[in-house]
């Protein structure tokens, strides 16, 4: 760990927010929230329950419209899950699993500007694949186990510390809160991803649960120098 620490640049990691499946105008109003925090740098747009209704591609394809523009306001960067036919018709960048299509082809349809991540798991090979491929990110996890993905088995630290030494951005991702990404401090992450410990609270609290994420990032440096 110690080695790791005395070779990187370390940064203070970026809040990647996704979204949940409520309803599209509570939704909308939790986004404007946090967005409005200035925290957030990248937030992905995974409505997997719209998806599963009747019609559910022509309705993400439009609730997709409004979250763009929404973020397009505050200066953040928009990625799609899976679609990378959806990602090029907004013009935003997409996050692909294992499955869902080739990092070549993502990169070549949606351009050289736009963010494309790759699901990586606890499979090192797998980020040493998405940085040969050209991915702006590789995600590693789960870090804990999530109310998204409950039966998730934590990555072992071993393999997150390797991840994060081939020489591409590392996004974490899994069960994680303001609270206990305190435990990863240290490690040059550049993306923290979160669902739950934003997405779930009521509206009003939103923006104070932003600001303590803004507070637990912030450390990162002065643990860095310890």
């Amino acid at each position: 760990m110690t080695e790791l620490l005395k070779s990187s640049n370390l940064l203070v990691p970026k809040l990647y927010l996704l979204t949940n499946d409520d309803k599209l105008p509570v939704l909308l109003a939790k986004l404007e929230m946090a967005l409005a925090t200035g925290v957030v740098h990248l937030l992905q747009i995974r409505r997997k329950q719209v998806l599963a209704t009747d019609n559910g591609a022509a309705k993400l394809y439009q609730e997709a419209l409004q979250i763009v523009a929404l973020a397009k306001r505050y200066k953040v960067a928009v990625v799609i899950n899976d679609d990378m036919a959806l990602a090029e018709q907004l013009g935003v960048g997409v996050h692909l699993g294992q499955s869902d299509g080739s990092i070549e082809a993502a990169r070549q349809r949606l351009g050289c500007q736009q963010v494309i991540g790759r699901t990586c798991h606890d499979d090192v090979d797998l980020v040493v694949k998405a940085k040969s491929a050209g991915a702006s990110y590789a995600a590693m996890g789960a870090i804990f186990s999530s109310t998204t993905k409950p039966n998730a088995q934590p990555i072992e630290r071993s393999k997150l510390i390797a991840g994060c030494k081939q020489d591409i951005d590392i996004c974490v991702i899994g069960g994680l809160t303001a609270e206990n990404i305190t435990g990863l401090q240290g490690l040059p992450i550049r993306y923290v991803a979160v669902v739950g410990d934003i997405m779930d609270l009521s509206v009003d609290k939103i923006a104070h649960r932003c600001q303590q994420w803004q507070q637990a990032l912030n450390t990162w440096s002065t643990a860095s120098s310890k």
